[in-house]
């Protein structure tokens, strides 16, 4: 059987549209992408699994070789929704150009797999003595469902994780979480003429406003980690709107934040700190405040600093490790293994227009991970 070249896979992932919203007019789901992932490891002679998460939401894990422990080399089949009036190429086509394949998914993060069936492909299998896996799994654009899923319900437990998001072949250690909420006032509309006859709603965002910013430097007093750029949590006011007329008392306002919290950072002792900031306003405004989850909460994450699946992957890469600010499905799969976030391509490509991956990496990560699967598997 003539497995397919690297570029065919490549162009397969890349053509193949797999976009993950919120929005359902953009929401395509994920099933022809994994279906195609699904064909070309089992002709690699991989255990393949499929299994449907939510409708039209699929993970696929696949097993070379028998044993415990191993490496799981992991990734998100889905994509971010795009603008085609700002891309120069088509989004759901492979274009190679000066140097760069551009397309939706080329580094953030579909093309990743290509690049493990082109490592497989290079390796002699004929001394392997510990499992191979890998995972790829859905809406990590939105929800993370395919990652919590999987952790909570793994079939097997490698000694290692490796997931292959743009991070220009740098090993990340750590990165913070993402909690994002919208703070809603109801207050009682009525004509500005008399103020008696409503209650402002933008009045009482005032007051949330001021307790919001007194949390901001509560978080930045209280919370401290030396291993990140930026060392404290953070918390921004992103978004705010409400009224509809200067004539009219403000009935709605609703407010969108979010923090970045530290690996550590209890999710529920964050929510509790929030809830805590507000507690005089609602004791004064009782029952017109509101507070709802703009998406799941996303913990912090932390890959022990003195581990040595740390110190191998520096050896291996020969960069040192760093934390970042972005969020990834680290926080999940750490819960099975040491888990560190490694992959070809620059963030700073991620959710752009013209997206793409210097051709430079291709060599370089196939190579990287042909060493950490003969470090892990072998």
């Amino acid at each position: 059987m003539q497995l397919p070249r690297f570029i065919d896979v490549y162009e397969g992932l890349i053509s193949t549209p797999s976009i993950s919203s919120t929005d359902p007019s953009w929401d395509q789901g994920n099933a022809k992408v994994i279906e195609k992932m699904a064909t070309w490891f089992q002709d690699l002679g991989f255990e393949v699994e499929t299994e449907q998460v939510e409708p039209g939401k699929f993970n696929l894990t696949a097993k070379m070789g028998s044993g415990e422990g191993g490496l799981l080399l992991a990734g998100h089949s889905d994509t971010v929704p795009f603008d085609e009036g700002r891309w120069s190429f088509n989004p759901h086509a492979l274009t190679e150009k000066d140097g760069k394949f551009y397309g939706l998914g080329t580094a953030d993060m579909k093309g990743f797999f290509a690049f493990i069936i082109e490592a497989v492909k290079k390796t002699d299998w004929s001394k392997q003595q510990k499992p191979l896996y890998v995972l790829a799994t859905c809406d990590e654009e939105t929800t993370m469902l395919g990652a919590r899923h999987f952790t909570e319900n793994a079939p097997f437990k490698p000694d290692y994780c490796i997931i292959g998001e743009p991070t220009s072949l740098k090993p990340i250690r750590g990165h913070k979480g993402h909690v994002a909420n919208a703070i809603r006032v109801t207050g009682k509309s009525g004509h500005s003429s008399d103020p008696a006859l409503g209650v402002n709603a933008i009045e009482i965002m005032h007051e949330v406003l001021f307790a919001m910013m007194q949390l901001r430097d509560k978080l930045i007093k209280e919370f401290h980690h030396p291993g990140f750029a930026i060392p404290s949590p953070t918390l921004n006011l992103g978004h705010i709107h409400g009224g509809d007329s200067a004539n009219r008392i403000c009935g709605c306002c609703e407010l969108h934040y979010d923090v970045r919290p530290l690996p550590g950072i209890s999710l529920d002792g964050l929510d509790n700190m929030l809830r805590d900031a507000l507690k005089e306003v609602e004791a004064k405004w009782p029952g017109r405040i509101s507070i709802t989850a703009l998406h799941e909460p996303i913990p912090g994450y932390e890959c022990q600093h003195d581990h040595p699946f740390i110190g191998s992957i520096e050896r291996i890469t020969q960069c040192s490790s760093e934390t970042v600010n972005y969020c990834t499905e680290a926080p999940f799969l750490q819960q099975l293994c040491p888990t560190l976030v490694m992959g070809p391509g620059s963030i700073d490509q991620a959710h752009q227009p013209d997206e793409f991956l210097s051709l430079d990496f291709i060599d370089p990560t196939i190579n990287v991970l042909s060493k950490a699967i003969r470090e892990y598997c072998f």
